[in-house]
């Protein structure tokens, strides 16, 4: 079957080639001119230069294609850009879409992102049901997301046979960009006494493009599904990276005092020098959050495999000092 990823040369796309050609798949990618290929070394796949903001390249990728798997975006979670941010992950995702449907495509899955879902109520365990509920300037990132996917719900009360799939905290092989892989750089090259309060999801990039896989082939036309793992304090992460890497574990968490009081300092320092700092007060705050979420739908539904957390920090820390990244 003839396949189309876009955002090919990111993390999750990479990973999504590897797969679909493992299982028999002719895969192209859309890149940009500018886009790297580190992260596809290795792997076969048809390449198709253009730009997700321009429909006539998406027309010519698109052409032939069954499925379409769309993981092009912005991944700047903190960086003061909003406007990048929304252009490509609204705008662009609004053109992928329109353009799917004039193509026909059989089946359409959107990488979207726990982000888009918001922050869990404090003490509960996010799904599906979730309505993205903070104010946009705390969280850019996950509202270009949730905006996306009403870009995708739109089109598919047009007619286009679009799931969307929504990955916690990723980690493993071929994130060259070290997105999430930037955890382990930290722990090997420095030792960090203490943890933030707050956790997150953690999963196996594997487990989640098994899970884009099947929700192209059984996903629910307009469902969204948690392609998630295990639910981790930030202290426990850091304690099984420091165990895996050969680092000194961080002692305990630090306060929540601790943190609201450098939060009040990154807020003088914004108003002093806005734009200045690569992360805002209100981020701040924001990560010190338990985002913890459930995968029951996507277990369920698309047989989503569990994340193993030691063995897959494990396999990460490997193939970083294998190819040179450490």
């Amino acid at each position: 079957m003839q396949v189309l990823v876009t955002g090919a040369t990111g993390f999750v796309g990479a990973n999504l080639v590897a797969a679909l050609t493992a299982r028999g798949h002719t895969v192209r990618i859309l890149r940009r001119p500018t886009s790297r290929l580190k992260a596809l070394e290795g792997l076969t796949f048809e390449d198709t230069v253009g730009d997700i903001l321009d429909e006539e390249t998406l027309r010519k990728a698109m052409e032939g294609c069954a499925w379409v798997f769309h993981a092009a975006g912005a991944a700047d979670y903190w960086r003061s850009r909003p406007e990048r941010l929304y252009r490509v992950n609204v705008e662009g995702t609004r053109h992928v879409m329109r353009v799917a449907l004039e193509a026909g495509v059989s089946r359409i899955v959107y990488t979207s992102s726990v982000a888009a879902l918001g922050a869990p109520p404090e003490g509960q365990i996010g799904d599906e049901s979730l309505v993205f509920n903070l104010r946009p300037e705390e969280f850019r990132y996950g509202h270009s997301k949730y905006l996306a996917e009403q870009e995708v719900l739109a089109a598919v009360e047009r007619g286009l046979p679009a799931i969307i799939v929504n990955p916690a905290v990723i980690l493993g092989p071929r994130d060259v960009n070290f997105i999430s892989g930037s955890l382990i750089w930290e722990v090997y090259h420095r030792w960090i006494p203490v943890a933030p309060p707050g956790g997150i999801n953690l999963v196996d990039v594997e487990a989640v493009v098994a899970g884009h896989i099947a929700a192209a082939e059984r996903g629910r036309v307009g469902e969204r599904y948690i392609l998630g793992g295990v639910n981790l304090t930030h202290l426990e992460l850091l304690r099984m990276t420091a165990q895996i890497v050969g680092q000194r574990p961080p002692l305990g968490t630090l306060p929540g005092t601790c943190v609201r009081l450098l939060a009040a300092l990154l807020g003088v320092i914004e108003k002093a020098r806005p734009g200045a700092l690569p992360i805002s007060a209100e981020q701040l705050r924001l990560s010190t959050r338990y985002f913890f979420f459930s995968s029951r739908k996507a277990e369920t539904e698309l047989g989503l495999p569990p994340t193993e957390p030691l063995d897959l920090i494990r396999r990460t820390f490997v193939w970083y000092r294998e190819h040179g990244y450490l």
